[in-house]
């Protein structure tokens, strides 16, 4: 089987890699903006005489917090240039290889049902609109051709993925990864623990090994031309994360901070996971020791 990955440098990249790879292929190709810069159309052409078995397309141009609303013009027409490009790519040279793509909890509509078949009604949460609509336009794209020309594809749609192997300095961290970072500065440092908003605002997360485990269990399936959720199931407060996180770092709760006037995103978003969970049992690690796992990996890269 040949594989090619773009994305390969992110978070999820590098796990699924590690994890591909160990599968051994005969040929897999791991990409980053290096390698191939996918806002130019001529980027993929390098590879146009390996034929492909799956491609995962799992690059973007994003970060979390109000990053969409700072830089949503920019947002739109890099995503749009790298997904357009991929997609024409997929279909012009590699029409026997099925498209393996990641769409964003955040194109569901605040406070809606979160299931698979209401990923494109209603209006995205408005903090996160651009990128959210980038991914429905890239579901779009990958829909349309498939349709007109009986290419296969499948889509996963993640909840916060966590773990080991998050690169957490120069950018805006996801939530999780955000809070341990607070946390460690202040056993590092004695900063103030700040935490936006009131706390109450509820999450669910997926760990990392757990999420690729699931998509590799659908793969195995072969389904095609489908889009799966892939998330615990259930959400938590962002306080009890964080009372998690100050019994396994010795702190008191006591000693956070709420910022209630900061951004915050939506109050609550909680991925259904009933069309998955009737088709594959794949077991979770526990959420302490999954936060555990990404504290210890952390501790060293907290600057």
């Amino acid at each position: 089987m040949n594989i090619l990955v773009t994305g390969a440098s992110g978070f999820l990249g590098r796990n699924l890699s590690n994890k591909l790879t160990s599968f051994k292929p005969n040929k897999i190709i791991l990409l980053d903006s290096k390698i191939a810069d996918l806002t130019l159309s001529d980027s993929l052409h390098q590879f146009n005489d390996t034929k492909f078995d799956k491609i995962y397309h799992l690059a973007c141009w994003t970060q979390a917090g109000d990053f969409s609303i700072k830089h949503a013009g920019e947002e739109w027409l890099i995503n749009q240039q790298i997904n357009t490009n991929t997609i024409k790519w997929w279909y012009e040279h590699q029409k026997q290889a099925k498209f393996i793509s990641m769409g964003t909890s955040c194109a569901y509509p605040e406070n809606g049902s979160y299931k698979e078949e209401t990923y494109f009604e209603d209006k995205p949460i408005s903090s996160l609109f651009t990128y959210a609509m980038s991914k429905r336009m890239l579901q779009n794209g990958v829909e349309s051709i498939s349709k007109q020309f009986g290419l296969n594809y499948i889509t996963f749609v993640p909840s916060t993925l966590y773990g080991p192997g998050y690169s957490i300095n120069n950018k805006i961290p996801h939530f999780i990864f955000d809070l341990i970072k607070k946390f460690i500065r202040y056993k590092k440092y004695d900063e103030e623990i700040i935490l936006w908003g009131d706390g109450n605002q509820i999450r669910e997360l997926i760990y990392v090994d757990d999420f690729i485990n699931n998509m590799i269990a659908i793969e195995n399936l072969n389904i095609t031309n489908e889009i799966f959720n892939i998330g615990a199931g259930i959400g938590h407060t962002i306080k009890h994360f964080a009372k998690i996180i100050c019994q396994e770092m010795n702190i008191n709760f006591s000693e956070i901070k709420f910022d209630t006037n900061a951004f915050v995103g939506s109050k609550s978003k909680v991925l259904n996971t009933e069309k998955i969970s009737k088709l594959v049992n794949v077991e979770q690690i526990p959420l302490e020791k999954g936060i555990k796992n990404t504290i210890n990996d952390l501790y060293t890269k907290v600057k």
